[in-house]
């Protein structure tokens, strides 16, 4: 059967298992039947409401938490754009056509986001398994001592959610560390004072940052060199990566004839780098004297020039395999193109221009429209202005790197 064929709302309402839809705001908008049987509600109860105002935790239990670790294990949702997964839940749920009169009931929750085109949450799957049955038969199997079977439940359901807490708080440490880490390792560029602009923006993932990175470097002659690369893989191994191969192609750079063979030397380096394998990165040698600039690419979106009418370039001339992919016999590309006094060149990593389910072009293309709109600004204004547009508003899911300099 094709994709086109299915009924994907009726596949929704036949799930064995009881979902709802939420908005980041908590809002119900579509629950299954499952769901509707066990919670013992018809629709229009639900659709349109806030869930807490529909199922609200029980006043009579004074230690009733369902509630707070509901709403909490949501907003890691929202936060993170990751699947967050609850321990047993004891959360009880008023009786149908009986206000105020609660059923003690027992939940095994799951919270995942379905993102949108941008990156961002837009629904939550609500996902509850009803365990109720379960915890009652383990009470008559424990010779009916249910609060004794209710206290080994919520003591392994604790332990499961304190391994989930520590393993967030490590995550924003290392998290942190890593920041840090990239913070230090690529520094803004003194040497070309106003007529460059250097950005980097994390992801909002937990661990979902510093595999980007920059480079600008003065060479002989009146000539820059300016790279971006991108490791494959995330956390504080790719920061150390990162860091690796930033330094080695600023010295590969200073010894080799041009960026072709700088990519070639850091390409043999990579292969003797763990995580190094696979990486994209691109440099282009600016030679003011001549006006002209010379580029080459392993495997990265190209970068593009803003030549002074407004018109945007996209450098894809010298393109091959990322580092390490390729074989060494063969010399990578590599390509020259003029520029006249006020062009701009503008280097990024894909975390500025792609989205999930988006072709690159539709990316390339904002880019460009973009850089044409400001073309007058200059290089800090500029990159500004670029991650404003093409960024989402709440932080992408992948980190982003871009260097502007203006010719």
């Amino acid at each position: 059967m094709s994709g086109s064929a299915i009924d994907y709302a009726a596949v929704f309402h036949a799930l064995p298992g009881g979902v709802l839809l939420l908005t980041p705001q908590f809002v119900i908008v579509d629950a299954n039947e499952a769901l509707l049987q066990r919670a013992g509600r018809e629709r229009h109860e639900l659709i349109g409401r806030r869930l807490f105002d529909v199922f609200p935790e029980n006043p009579d239990t004074s230690d009733a938490s369902g509630e707070r670790n509901l709403r909490a294990s949501l907003e890691r949702v929202l936060a993170t754009g990751s699947r967050d997964t609850m321990g047993l839940q004891r959360y009880d749920v008023e009786a149908p056509g009986r206000p105020g009169v609660f059923e003690e009931r027992y939940w095994s929750p799951v919270n995942a986001p379905v993102l949108g085109p941008d990156g961002q949450v837009q629904l939550i799957v609500h996902r509850v398994e009803e365990v109720t049955e379960i915890v009652r038969a383990g009470a008559r199997n424990h010779g009916g001592d249910r609060e004794r079977m209710e206290a080994e439940l919520y003591s392994r359901a604790k332990e499961l959610q304190e391994v989930n807490d520590r393993l967030r708080r490590s995550h924003a440490r290392e998290r942190e560390v890593v920041l840090a880490l990239q913070d230090a390792m690529l520094p803004a560029p003194r040497l070309m004072g106003h007529r460059a602009a250097v950005r980097y923006r994390p992801a909002v993932g937990a661990l979902n940052v510093c595999g980007d990175w920059y480079d600008l470097a003065e060479l002989p002659g009146d000539r820059m060199a300016v790279a971006v690369g991108d490791v494959v893989g995330h956390g504080l191994d790719a920061a150390c990566v990162m860091g690796q191969l930033r330094s080695a192609l600023s010295a590969a750079t200073l010894v080799t004839r041009g960026p072709a063979q700088a990519l070639e030397v850091l390409g043999i380096y990579a292969r003797s780098v763990d995580g190094a394998e696979s990486t994209t990165a691109v440099q282009a040698i600016v030679d003011w004297t001549t006006h002209t600039l010379a580029y080459s690419s392993a495997g990265h979106p190209p970068p593009a020039l803003l030549h002074p009418d407004g018109r945007v370039e996209l450098l894809d001339q010298a393109t091959d395999p990322p580092l390490g992919a390729r074989p060494e016999h063969v010399a990578r590309p590599e390509a020259d193109v003029a520029f006249a006094d006020g062009a701009v060149l503008v280097l990024y990593t894909d975390g500025l221009i792609e989205r999930r389910h988006e072709d690159i072009d539709v990316g390339l293309a904002r880019l460009a429209a973009a850089l044409t709109r400001h073309r007058g600004a200059d290089a800090e204004t500029l990159a500004d202005a670029l991650l404003a547009e093409l960024l989402p508003p709440h932080g992408a899911t992948d980190d982003a790197a871009l260097v502007i300099i203006r010719l």
